[in-house]
């Protein structure tokens, strides 16, 4: 990983922005304390509250912590760090860094060297979390207000927003489903001539071809089903079982990890021709 992105001034980026969002919570936490005091709650109930709080807020945890581990293998630990301490997701970072990434030729499965594809990744993943948070101050009480009167209307709007907000996060999660079933990544890779040497154009530019780096092949499906399958019965398992329904929360991280489990698994187990067969031809030229 080049100095520049793993630096000490980097380093002092990243605890600065932490320690800034510790102050922030612990001021926060302070005020709500009081506050709640001067409301007559009882000091059992404060403890309680905030006790349930830090229980229910280590399942979403896990998830950013698997995000920063997919992301950290292209873009060292720091950047990631940095943006997912503050606000971001899975479903955001990956898909702005992977887009940013492919349309300069790059990939997040390979570690990124070049300054100028780290800079337009870093700007990509960042405006795109600024614009939500200056633009819904501004906006967010009169869109809630007039969408909010339209949903509460009657019961059949209300399921209508219900269907329609599904089907938001439902269309995100098609594009990750759809890159696992039938995905691969393009590298803009020089052409070299048979002594190694890269070859140039009639303009003195050098030569570039579109190089197949990764492909989803059987071992994706069978990680997309497991996944599938883990969640289904962990959900499952959490409500028929009165004593799990607290842990529903932690489904989705425990499928992600058990489905990454079940992938080194396969690749183990599994015969090598079975396992690592791809749609597409790694290393092909498209």
């Amino acid at each position: 990983m080049n100095s520049i992105f793993q630096s000490a001034a980097m380093y002092c980026v990243a605890f600065g922005v932490i320690a800034f969002i510790f102050a922030q919570s612990l001021f926060f936490i302070i005020k709500s304390w009081k506050h709640g005091k001067e409301l007559g709650i009882t000091r059992e109930t404060l403890v309680n509250t905030v006790t349930s709080s830090i229980f229910f807020t280590i399942a979403p945890a896990i998830s950013i912590l698997v995000t920063v581990f997919v992301l950290a293998k292209a873009l060292g630990i720091i950047l990631p760090w940095i943006r997912l301490t503050v606000v971001g997701n899975l479903a955001y970072e990956t898909v702005a860094a992977e887009t940013t990434l492919n349309n300069l030729g790059g990939s997040l499965s390979h570690e990124i060297t070049d300054l100028k594809q780290y800079s337009t990744v870093v700007w990509a993943m960042t405006i795109g979390s600024v614009f939500p948070l200056t633009f819904l101050p501004l906006v967010c009480k009169k869109l809630q207000t007039k969408i909010g009167g339209v949903v509460s209307k009657n019961e059949k709007t209300a399921k209508l927003g219900d269907v329609l907000s599904a089907a938001a996060f439902i269309g995100i999660i098609s594009a990750f489903i759809a890159r696992a079933i039938n995905g691969c990544t393009v590298t803009k890779e020089p052409v070299l001539d048979a002594s190694g040497n890269v070859m140039l154009n009639e303009a003195g530019e050098k030569m570039t071809q579109s190089v197949i780096t990764e492909s989803a092949g059987l071992l994706s499906i069978l990680t997309l089903i497991s996944a599938i399958v883990i969640m289904l019965v962990l959900i499952t398992l959490c409500r028929k079982i009165k004593a799990l329904e607290k842990f529903e929360s932690f489904a989705t991280p425990l499928a992600m990890f058990m489905a990454m489990g079940c992938a080194i698994l396969f690749s183990k187990v599994l015969p090598e021709g079975f396992a690592n067969f791809t749609w597409y031809e790694v290393g092909g030229v498209m």
